[in-house]
């Protein structure tokens, strides 16, 4: 059962988003940046108080995705990504992402806080950085 509400139109929009900011860490890594973002979508809180759909949450400005402004972004979703696009709107959760908000690729070592949240760990090259349940219990 789905945790946000959707079109299939979002379902290619998420796939696409997945694919363009985590391809090289492979499905897995695909899933954690899926995860972050329907977090998005549920968060109603800190910097997503107005994200209530997945294409607000992909295109928020400012605060969004850095892959909305890149060329790979804007090609078809394809079916193997849509397939796992529909895994995290139904609500499958993958650690360390299951309560993020936010993760990105640093040059180095993952520091232990981003935008004032805490690490909550690494999956290949990506840090991902949840806030507490204080802060946010809806993604909790």
């Amino acid at each position: 059962m789905a945790v946000v509400p959707f079109n299939e139109e979002d379902v290619k929009l998420l796939a696409r988003l997945m694919r363009a900011e985590a391809e090289g860490d492979g499905k897995q890594g695909m899933l954690m940046v899926g995860n972050t973002g329907v977090n998005r979508v549920r968060a109603d809180c800190l910097d997503f108080k107005d994200i209530r759909n997945i294409r607000n949450m992909v295109f928020q400005s400012p605060g969004g995705f850095e892959a909305t402004q890149k060329g790979y972004f804007y090609q078809r979703a394809r079916q193997r990504d849509i397939n796992l696009a529909r895994r995290v709107i139904n609500g499958e959760r993958f650690s360390p992402a299951t309560n993020t908000l936010w993760f990105f690729m640093p040059q180095g070592e993952c520091p232990a806080t981003w935008f004032g949240q805490p690490n909550v760990g690494r999956f290949k090259s990506h840090c991902f950085f949840a806030p507490t349940r204080a802060d946010c219990p809806t993604v909790y």
